[in-house]
């Protein structure tokens, strides 16, 4: 196989070629080397990350400008405004006193001079108002894009660092394997924990089982009542020290169910991300790495 290549396509298959009886030791330390291998891949992606964090940090500087040039023109606009409404107020107001001084009359002339001024100052204000719903709605538009350039970062260095841990999480425990098949056989992390583990994709519950048991724990598995019957799921719970569950392969009634279920019997549960070998793995080994005798309970 092209190396390193189906280790990234196929997790399944390559965790398969790792605990299938015929893999020799040579083999076992050319697969190991290729996750090695992946791990520098991972690194060349987060670079290419913070590349694009930097582009992102650049157009919101760009976006503040904006709004800020956008805001300094708003003002001088009502600024204009209300000078251009002083100016035609006071110029009404000697309008009116020069016609209670005079001693001629000239009503037409007078009328059509007021209403020139009424149209004038409506025009103007008509105009300036237009000017500032519109320079309001832009910088509304330029908040909202920068508060989703703000969330969309967050997102992206939160993914990040989760799949940089699954990753490191993995790679340790393909050493202690290598350790094993090496003769090193380590003590065994998690003896006496009992594990359930309830969804997730059957075709992948058998390597779930054996990195388990190869950490020395008892491996109990629920498929959230495709086949099996919900009533057996609280059995389960009963008998497990803590449960996981993968969010993107589960029920939402026997995810509902677990959390109820361990909330009122005080057990420890973790929602994984994926259904997959790399968050299970994650997740053991930080069990493993725990001190206290429970989990950390999700709050949501």
């Amino acid at each position: 196989m092209e190396r390193g290549g189906a280790a990234r396509r196929h997790p399944g298959a390559y965790w398969a070629a790792l605990s299938h009886p015929a893999t020799n030791d040579v083999l076992l330390r050319e697969i190991f080397a290729d996750v090695h291998m992946l791990s520098h891949l991972v690194g060349a992606a987060n670079r290419a990350d913070i590349r694009r964090l930097r582009q992102l940090e650049d157009e919101n500087t760009e976006l503040q400008a904006k709004v800020g040039r956008q805001q300094q023109q708003l003002r001088d606009a009502v600024v204009s405004r209300d000078a251009t409404i002083r100016e035609l107020r006071c110029a009404l107001e000697e309008r009116i006193m020069c016609d209670r001084n005079s001693t001629v009359q000239h009503p037409e002339p007078d009328s059509e001079i007021w209403a020139n001024l009424v149209a004038n100052l409506k025009r103007r204000l008509a105009t300036a108002e237009s000017r500032c719903k519109r320079f309001e709605r832009e910088i509304a538009e330029y908040r909202s894009a920068l508060i989703g350039e703000r969330d969309a970062r967050a997102e992206t260095e939160r993914q990040d660092n989760e799949l940089r841990q699954e990753l490191e999480e993995v790679e340790a425990g393909l050493a202690d394997i290598v350790g094993i098949d090496d003769g090193r056989q380590p003590p065994p992390r998690l003896s006496n924990l009992t594990v359930l583990y309830v969804g997730g994709r059957q075709a992948q519950i058998g390597h779930l089982r054996a990195f388990a048991e190869r950490s020395g724990a008892l491996f109990l598995h629920h498929d959230g009542g495709i086949e099996e019957r919900g009533g057996l799921l609280q059995g389960l719970i009963s008998r497990a020290d803590c449960v996981f569950f993968p969010v993107d392969c589960i029920s939402h009634a026997a995810m509902s169910l677990v959390k109820r279920t361990c909330r009122q019997s005080g057990k420890p549960f973790l929602p994984l991300r994926g259904a997959g070998l790399a968050p299970f793995c994650a997740a053991l080994n930080n069990r493993a790495a725990l001190v206290g005798p429970s989990l950390p309970q999700e709050t949501a």
